[in-house]
């Protein structure tokens, strides 16, 4: 593939800011975006874990009252996202048979569907509201921003679980190279801290059950890890071709090198603990950059904090790192946001993006000993990443064996 694709603009509603510029400050500070969660349901339904990382700023706050009252939190949070990303790009002069979306959700509106079931029950058919359908379906977040923004190139939704995101930017970088648009607004929501899904997820033994200590509940590569922690919001990364971008004078964050997506076929919810869909995807991502392993001077982990996934994540980053893995900086950003379970991948990207910009993996909070399993070069403190160009991957792997991995590469 020979056009070379850039990143143009970001946008992030996130556990620790209600801009990507917040955010981003936030998870330098070391701050952590759970809490204890003060809705009455916690209690009235005696849910096992009582915490998780919901976005800072609520988004019916930013969205005018007529707009909010007809999506979904999950497309909520996607339009706010889009809004900023897009106010950064410079609001790019485009065709609208030129612009693209590219978008993705792990659950979708699950809020709107449970809400519209009690109405169901409690008050009647003739109840439940008539823009129930196009407010829960997945692909309402990507049809919010090509409505908003008028792209009618495509618009595309992603849902793979919690690679989704990730693969929606390397859709972006496809589709961009096919020439099917000359912008693309991509990225992924998430809106589930939900009495359903918190206590599925905890039923599952997946989540941590740190009640005492929610800031401190996510800990990837921590001995003592028990769970992830739920958290919510959304991403956006505006892309354009090269060319595009510098005839308009956009300024440029970063090149999307390349991208990788497999799939284990190995188990509904556990990674394949050798890790042959993950190497896969991370050689092809940096097959498709152009790059070697040797070049890589950044990881963004997919590091939820659970006890197998960290270790099966390492495992597949050190077939295709050798030693070499343990020297690079890496970063377990969850520890920080809780995992956006769809969005995850989108919001990693950008905090990658950021780090190229400026030389910094960002720290992973958290850590009391570190697994001598997975001995990555981790720290509670940001790490330079000093002079020179850089490369840096992102990973996301979600249930149902999905595998998503994005390179980017700096610019000068």
């Amino acid at each position: 593939m020979s056009k070379k694709i850039v990143v143009t603009g970001i946008g992030a509603s996130t556990p620790l800011g209600g801009t990507a510029a917040e955010s981003w400050q936030a998870l330098l500070a070391g701050e952590s975006g759970t809490h204890t969660l003060a809705h009455e349901w916690v209690t009235e339904y005696e849910l096992p874990v009582t915490f998780a990382a919901e976005a800072k700023v609520r988004p019916e706050e930013v969205l005018e009252r007529p707009v909010a009252k007809r999506l979904d939190p999950a497309s909520q949070f996607a339009l706010v996202a889009a809004k900023e990303a897009w106010a950064d790009a410079g609001a790019p002069e485009v065709a609208p048979e030129r612009l693209g979306v590219d978008f993705a959700t792990g659950i979708g509106g699950v809020w709107t569907l449970l809400n519209a079931w009690d109405t169901l029950r409690e008050r009647g058919p003739r109840r439940v509201m008539p823009l129930t359908v196009p407010m829960l379906m997945p692909n309402a977040p990507a049809a919010a921003i090509s409505m908003h923004f008028e792209g009618r190139a495509y618009a595309r939704t992603v849902a793979s679980a919690c690679a989704s995101s990730t693969e929606s930017i390397v859709n972006a970088y496809e589709h961009l190279q096919l020439g099917l648009a000359d912008v693309v607004l991509a990225g992924g929501t998430e809106s589930a801290v939900h009495p359903i899904t918190m206590a599925a997820f905890a039923s599952a033994q997946a989540l941590s059950k740190r009640n005492d200590d929610p800031e401190h509940a996510s800990r990837p590569y921590s001995v003592d890890r028990d769970g992830f922690v739920m958290g919510e919001g959304a991403a956006v990364l505006v892309l354009e071709t090269e060319e595009h971008a510098l005839a308009r004078g956009a300024r440029i964050y970063a090149e999307v090198a390349g991208g990788g997506v497999t799939a284990d076929a190995y188990h509904i919810t556990a990674n394949d603990p050798e890790g042959h869909g993950a190497r896969r995807a991370l050689a092809l991502a940096l097959e498709q950059a152009g790059a070697t392993p040797d070049e890589v001077t950044h990881i963004n982990a997919h590091a939820t904090s659970t006890p197998v996934g960290d270790i099966a994540e390492y495992v597949a980053l050190k077939s295709v790192f050798g030693d070499r893995v343990d020297s690079i900086p890496t970063s377990a950003t969850k520890a920080s946001t809780g995992h956006l379970l769809g969005g995850t991948g989108a919001l990693e990207g950008m905090f990658t993006v950021l780090a190229l910009r400026d030389r910094i993996a960002p720290p992973t909070i958290n850590i009391t000993t570190q697994d001598p399993e997975i001995p990555l070069s981790v720290s509670g403190d940001s790490q330079p990443l000093g002079d020179g160009p850089q490369l840096a991957v992102s990973n996301s792997f979600g249930f149902g064996g999905h595998n998503a991995v994005v390179a980017f590469r700096s610019v000068d």
